[in-house]
């Protein structure tokens, strides 16, 4: 059976219609709507598709205007704003059934040597991935089996995922907690030798965790939610190259939540304490 890391690698390598116009899948995997990372990881695709393959993308900035459809396939046109002697920008248009679902500009950035190089170390020491368990196995020995949805989710994830601090299940666990989230991750098999294809992947996993900071201090991540949420807009920066398949920390904060949205920003390290991406996004939140 194919591996989840395989599927992802799948997912992300879409189909060219047409000059600039690429086709992505869209699996019938979530009951409400397409998860934001698949659409943002697949435009970034497309984007890539459209340069010279010398230039690793630097920054990205997305909104996300609809809610995409399961089992719907997503169309992305793609326009060359500009091809300079350094940068390369592209502007990607989402479309599923005629309608636009999602915006997203890149910035492709030609290597070279800076005259100096700093970055701020971690907030905090944090344990070793290989020494917490799994997403699965904490959720396991809380509840002593997965629920039968879960598992099936389990098996389809793409990436394992491992969190610093532990899963809090019941109202007052959570009293007192600070808006803050920590997880290791890495894709849960190999990705394959194509920059392109970690940076779209480490960005589809961008978007599985990070607006969990906003939820800590209000209701448990685990078990029935009574906030719905969505995604308005996700920006990344690349400082370092890296590889998805291999361990990083997806260390997340929410400085403010007012108004029904919600702002997320996460710093993503490798094993070595090296800052390889920082990220901001803004959800959505609502009572059910």
């Amino acid at each position: 059976m194919t591996n989840p890391a395989e599927k992802l690698v799948d997912l992300l390598d879409l189909e060219q219609i047409e000059v600039n116009i690429f086709r992505g899948r869209s699996p019938q995997e979530s009951f409400q709507r397409v998860f934001g990372g698949q659409v943002a990881g697949q435009a970034l695709v497309a984007a890539g598709r459209t340069t010279d393959g010398e230039r690793p993308v630097h920054s990205l900035h997305a909104y996300f205007l609809r809610p995409g459809r399961p089992g719907v396939p997503i169309v992305y046109q793609v326009e060359r704003i500009r091809d300079g002697l350094s940068f390369t920008t592209r502007r990607v248009t989402a479309v599923q059934h005629g309608r636009t679902i999602f915006n997203l500009t890149a910035s492709f950035h030609k290597p070279e040597e800076g005259p100096f190089e700093h970055q701020l170390p971690p907030a905090r020491e944090v344990p070793h991935p290989e020494s917490l368990p799994t997403l699965a196995d904490e959720i396991r020995k809380h509840l002593g089996a997965l629920p039968e949805q879960l598992e099936r989710m389990a098996r389809r994830q793409p990436f394992d995922i491992r969190y610093v601090d532990r899963l809090r299940w019941n109202p007052e666990e959570i009293d007192g907690c600070e808006p803050r989230s920590a997880v290791w991750m890495r894709a849960v098999g190999p990705l394959g030798d194509d920059p392109l294809v970690h940076t779209c992947a480490l960005t589809y996993a961008s978007d599985m965790t990070l607006l969990d900071a906003v939820r800590i201090p209000i209701e448990p991540l685990w078990g029935a939610r009574n906030f719905d949420m969505a995604s308005l807009d996700h920006a990344m920066w690349f400082h370092r190259p890296f590889r998805a398949d291999e361990w990083f920390l997806y260390d997340q904060e929410s400085p403010v939540a007012t108004g029904g949205r919600g702002l997320a920003r996460g710093r993503i390290y490798d094993l070595q304490g090296r800052l390889l991406v920082s990220v901001v996004q803004e959800g959505l939140f609502r009572s059910l």
